[in-house]
């Protein structure tokens, strides 16, 4: 296999290299669009299966909408089009005729979902609606990146209705801790998590909050969003419903998401030169044994040991790799690319000493363990702590790239060396956040929810009174 690129010299040409050589996907036909490629897809499917049953946890259920939304609909919440009229594509003729109205492709749902509801809610006893899809999106964006940033992406949207804003704003804070949690147990990804100021709120929202992960070039990715919309979509769709008392009430809105950026997300934060590193809660294959032999007879004793230890590992998903037109190095390599987190050698002289070869992707530590103790109650015990190893070494990363400036002139030191997180004191006023953004390419992922941190503080630049300490980054 051609060698990857060297991360800490040219990150942006390894994390290609990375998808390439891991199998992940490959461009489509049309730019901007990926194939996901079998391997690629099992990580989304292992993502999809556990946060849908996440979902379900809240009380949450599954519909489906339509991809095409009439121009009439998506115009009625003016916030909303604007903020998404950049990247919409349009679809003006339909069985070789021009359509009397404009298709949207959707690039987000919150319109037809939101006119449906004005159908279906009528009284109190309507609510709460809690809805989830899982859909595909498209999004023309100008700049392109596989999984980070796609014209057409995987992801699932929740959509809920309420009464009140109090059931609004706990939805939306249990849609974050779900994200969190699963960012945790699943990903092995510790994330910052806050509200969006004002200019970086979803369009149409009353406030959003993200999860913000930290890539090993520094750079700042958006793992996740949850918004309250308040009643902009209910006043903008018409829905309503009589209270306990007789009297019209507009609900309260929420919308979150997660989508296939996070396989982009696993691959920046957990990569190495070696390639992909996947947390075992995640991989599509936790353990691979890869036998060596040299003759038939070799190759005999092998597989049969290999096939008897594959029994022995029953519920965990393990792969025997028997080809023969490989060679065992370059088998070694190719799981290695591909992050399977655990890695079973077997030869003639491991089988003379009743022994296996025992390699950890999380460390590359290698050690000998005796077949009798390869079990599954023991590779489930490794596996638990290379989850957790690669946790501990994101975490720590994220500690040792979170900083505090004092000053404009630190913030810019910072964010044009090695970059990572960098709080500072803001002032709240928009023009301070576009200068820095415009000067230094960083902007504000999140807001530190305690105001009383800013107090007695000035912003690095304006100089004027700090409202909040605001968390700096260059992102993807």
């Amino acid at each position: 296999m051609p060698r990857l690129a060297d991360p800490k010299k040219d990150f942006p040409q390894w994390y290609l290299d990375v998808i390439a050589q891991a199998d992940l996907a490959e461009n489509a036909d049309v730019r901007g669009c990926i194939i996901f490629k079998p391997y690629g897809y099992a990580i989304w499917e292992m993502m999809q299966r556990d946060l849908d049953r996440r979902i379900k946890e809240l009380g949450v259920v599954n519909a489906y909408f339509p991809l095409f939304i009439p121009e009439s609909m998506l115009a009625k919440e003016a916030e909303h089009v604007e903020g998404f009229a950049p990247q919409c594509a349009v679809v003006t003729h339909g069985g070789g005729k021009e359509l009397t109205e404009k298709l949207y492709v959707r690039p987000t749902s919150e319109t037809v979902i939101y006119s449906a509801y004005s159908r279906w809610v009528h009284s109190h006893r309507d609510l709460p609606i809690k809805l989830n899809q899982w859909a595909n999106i498209v999004r023309w964006e100008m700049r392109t990146r596989p999984f980070l940033r796609t014209l057409e992406f995987l992801w699932q949207e929740g959509h809920t209705c309420h009464a009140t804003k109090a059931e609004a704003d706990a939805m939306a804070e249990a849609a974050l801790e779900m994200y969190t949690a699963f960012d945790r147990d699943m990903l092995a990804l510790p994330v910052m998590t806050g509200r969006k100021p004002e200019h970086e709120k979803f369009a149409g929202a009353l406030y959003t909050m993200t999860t913000e992960a930290l890539a090993r070039d520094g750079k700042a990715i958006q793992a996740g969003t949850s918004h309250n919309l308040g009643q902009g979509f209910s006043e903008a769709y018409g829905v309503s419903f009589l209270d306990a008392e007789g009297k019209q009430q507009r609900p309260w809105m929420t919308s979150w998401g997660v989508s296939t950026r996070l396989i982009g997300t696993l691959i920046v934060v957990h990569g190495d030169g070696k390639g992909l590193r996947i947390p075992p809660s995640l991989a599509p294959i936790q353990v691979v044994l890869v036998p060596i032999y040299k003759t038939d007879a070799e190759r005999s004793n092998v597989l049969e040991a290999c096939r008897t230890l594959v029994s022995a590992l029953a519920g965990l998903r393990v792969k025997l790799d028997d080809r023969d037109e490989k060679s065992p190095g370059f088998k070694f390599n190719e799981w290695e690319v591909k992050g399977v987190p655990v890695r079973i050698e077997i030869g003639p002289k491991d089988l003379a000493a009743a022994q296996a070869t025992v390699v950890r992707r999380d460390t590359s530590s290698k050690e000998p363990w005796p077949l009798q103790q390869c079990t599954a109650v023991a590779f489930n015990k490794l596996l638990q702590s290379v989850q957790e190893g690669l946790y501990a070494q994101a975490e720590l990363f994220l500690k040792e790239h979170t900083f505090e400036a004092k000053t404009y002139a630190e913030l810019k030191e910072r964010i044009d060396g090695e970059g990572g997180f960098v709080w500072a004191p803001w002032d709240g006023e928009l023009a301070t956040a576009e200068k820095i953004q415009n000067d230094l390419k960083a902007s504000i992922r999140l807001l530190d929810p305690d105001s009383a941190k800013a107090k007695g503080r000035k912003d690095i630049l304006s100089g004027a009174v700090a409202k909040s300490m605001a968390l700096y980054a260059k992102a993807y």
